[in-house]
């Protein structure tokens, strides 16, 4: 693993930082590919290698630009010096040409407006001065021959970088996707990526050339497709015909990808056969769901009805078969409505409080916990935890674990899908144990102690994983329980995703729960989701929210009065807050603070509040456990809100603490319920609605007019809901 982290103090870079990059990158696919290059590209490894320091940085600083074509007068690099002896090297050696017809439009791309302009006016006398340069483009490669522009003043400084699908290939092998620079590289030394190594030793991808070849072309199609303009993508589709039968599941994957992207490109510019003809060649559930619902706009529904049957009769897959049988009952079965509305509207209904809108699983753990029920937050984090612990040696060990290449998180296992088959033995043995649950939590524990914090690409390690995962091992079936890693093992690519939102843990039992607002949809993964951990014998429900103002709704209103404005840099030098329910005071809290800084004139002016009067009040730790307490789990108030808990949340991280609780604010409560208004600062409200403010800018005046002002929200949210 990198030992810089993201966010931490990035390092410097060496001079030549990416010539040491693109060396690494090829003696890292020689050494692990050298079975799937071949003659040709192993000698142009060594060609580049015999090439002097200064011609190998050009070359490599090419790669890492856009494009291929480059004037050399706009390149200037103050490691390499003077270009003229690496430019001349690199045309002598074929690493560089002279442009020529087959980059005719990369040329115009890279000339300017005015170039284009000059070169074009002594061929078209009377063109238009005031064409814009996409005219100027189009305009050249309608009426100009692609080789004209050979003879032009500026010809000779362009360069053409040549080799650029070796490189690509190269970069292919490596990172198992098309890339076109060695950014990576740049931002792992940086520390803004992580990598991660399980052992020195890497996995080849492929195990023949043939198998990389088709990997890498449609892979680089795809790519093309997806950066291409109109006219190449015309290009691209025209060149189909020359597509081969994939053999590799890599490859077929990235086929579908291809077929359904052309697909819909296609259905959009409402050319439908063509679009069928790309869908057919396609093997997803994707490409076939595109293609029954094209059969039907089109009105062949005969067709499309066969189509749905042997998706159902013979369907590749669990998520293939839902598809089918839902859309099949839809237009067949005189069924409006599909699945996934179905269990949305059948589905249990919670009213939470609008003020959680934002975080509406952070609210229903709540409510389920206010209802003497144990509730988590799991969403995928459960099930890939509980899996990468349970298979830990299997998925991380040095001696079964394997990596494609340093920048992968995932073992290689589990992105070609064959971990079942490689651990079947311990995976089946492992499962059976899960019945006898001491036994296994034992284990679990002695695996997060032995290796907490260890990155990987499984799952993230959280402070409550232990407490979740007993809390579900205890409470659901096991066997159910292992029936679902059953199937993780077998596909964790397609099962990784969609898992419900929530444990929630009853009198009967463990039961698994998908939460969804107004106007949230319920995904197909989730839907399959929620149908498999049925069949295998959990409790899944999809809950509704409906949001209401909840009258018994705990509300804490807080004003802090600080050194500055910017939570980064100043300190807190007062709190107060009033805890409210029901429409009623029901506490206080308020205290001077110690910023251990010292406080401007300024502020001292504007608050009060000077160095003497805060040099014996607590510092911020002294007293950040009573203000947690003192706020629990209620809604966060404060006239401009995101201020005051910037303020404290900034004050928590500085102690190593995470403070989140759902905000309200009564600036943006007032402005959206009473528009209208000349200013919505909390003096000017309080002089509309006469509320005391008689010592504006000290902590508890400012809370109790806030206070104020919630209640008048809060009347004006219960009439709106009413109505």
């Amino acid at each position: 693993m990198n030992p810089d982290s993201p966010g931490r103090h990035q390092r410097e870079l060496p001079a030549l930082y990416y010539r040491q990059h693109f060396l690494e990158l090829l003696e890292f696919v020689a050494g692990h590919y050298g079975h799937v290059l071949d003659e040709e590209e192993r000698s142009l490894i060594d060609q580049f290698r015999s090439l002097d320091e200064p011609a190998q940085c050009l070359y490599i600083r090419l790669v890492n630009r856009k494009g291929r074509v480059f004037d050399q007068h706009r390149l200037k690099y103050t490691e390499i010096g003077e270009l003229g002896g690496p430019v001349g090297t690199l045309r002598e050696r074929g690493w560089v040409a002279s442009p020529d017809a087959s980059v005719f439009d990369e040329v115009l791309g890279l000339l300017s407006r005015s170039q284009i302009q000059d070169w074009l006016g002594v061929r078209f006398p009377g063109l238009s001065r005031s064409m814009k340069k996409a005219q100027l483009v189009d305009f050249a490669l309608t009426h100009c021959e692609p080789g004209e522009f050979t003879g032009a003043p500026w010809s000779d400084r362009l360069l053409v970088q040549e080799r650029t699908d070796w490189v690509r290939m190269l970069l292919f092998l490596y990172f198992g996707e098309c890339r076109d620079s060695l950014s990576r590289f740049t931002m792992r030394d940086l520390g803004l990526v992580r990598v991660h190594s399980f052992r020195d030793a890497y996995e080849p991808r492929y195990a023949d050339r043939a198998e990389a070849m088709e990997a890498f072309f449609f892979a680089s199609r795809l790519a093309a497709f997806r950066s291409a303009t109109g006219r190449e993508r015309r290009l691209l589709i025209d060149a189909a015909v020359q597509w081969p039968e994939p053999l590799s599941e890599a490859a077929m994957d990235t086929r579908d990808e291809l077929a359904c992207a052309i697909g819909g490109f296609l259905e959009k510019a409402g050319e439908s056969e063509s679009a069928l003809d790309f869908y057919r060649r396609g093997d997803s559930v994707q490409c076939t769901e595109r293609l029954v619902r094209v059969l039907f706009s089109s009105g062949q529904r005969e067709v499309a009805r066969q189509r749905l049957e042997a998706c159902i009769d013979e369907a590749k897959s669990e998520e293939e078969w839902l598809f089918a049988a839902d859309l099949l009952e839809r237009k067949f079965g005189r069924k409006r409505t599909s699945l996934q509305t179905d269990l949305l509207r059948s589905s249990e209904i919670i009213d939470l409080d609008e003020a959680h809108i934002g975080a509406p699983e952070r609210a229903a753990v709540r409510y389920y916990q206010a209802q003497g029920q144990r509730a988590y937050r799991t969403e995928n984090s459960l099930w890939r935890s509980l899996f990468g612990l349970l298979f830990w040696d299997e998925l991380f060990s040095p001696d079964s674990a394997a990596l494609h290449s340093p920048f992968e998180a995932l073992p290689a296992s589990l992105t070609d899908r064959s971990f079942y088959q490689r651990h079947q033995v311990a995976i089946e043995v492992k499962l059976h144990e899960l019945n006898e649950s001491a036994s296994t939590r034992r284990k679990l524990m002695s695996t997060i102690a032995r290796h907490y914090g260890t990155p990987n690409g499984v799952f993230r390690w959280r402070s409550g994983i232990a407490e979740t995962i007993v809390a579900m091992l205890e409470s659901a079936d096991t066997e159910a329980v292992a029936r679902m890693l059953d199937k993780l093992a077998r596909d964790y690519p397609s099962m990784r995703y969609g898992w419900p939102d929530l444990l929630v843990i009853d009198e009967v039992g463990a039961r698994f729960v998908e939460v969804k607002a107004e106007g949230d949809q319920l995904r197909r993964n989730q839907l399959l989701r929620l149908r498999q951990m049925r069949d295998s014998g959990l409790r899944a429900d999809v809950v509704r929210v409906r949001w209401v103002l909840d009258p018994g709704q705990t509300y804490v209103v807080v004003d802090v009065e600080t050194t500055g404005g910017r939570a980064e840099q100043h300190r807190i030098t007062e709190i107060a807050a009033l805890k409210l329910r029901n429409g009623e005071i029901i506490d206080r809290y308020e205290t001077l603070i110690n910023p251990q800084r010292n406080i401007p004139p300024g502020i001292t002016r504007l608050t009060g509040i000077s160095d003497a009067m805060v040099a014996g009040a607590p510092a911020f730790v002294e007293i950040a456990d009573a203000f947690e307490d003192f706020v629990g789990e209620a809604i966060f108030v404060a006239h401009n809100v995101n201020f005051d808990y910037g303020f404290v949340t900034r004050e928590y991280a500085r102690l190593g603490r995470q403070f989140r609780r759902a905000k309200l604010c009564t600036c943006a409560s007032m402005r959206k319920l009473y528009p209208g208004y000349g200013s919505y600062s909390l003096a000017a409200l309080c002089r509309r609605y006469e509320i005391p403010l008689e010592s504006h800018h000290r902590a508890m005046c400012d809370a109790e007019a806030a206070a104020a002002l919630l209640l008048i929200v809060n009347e004006r949210r219960a009439a709106d809901l009413r109505n």
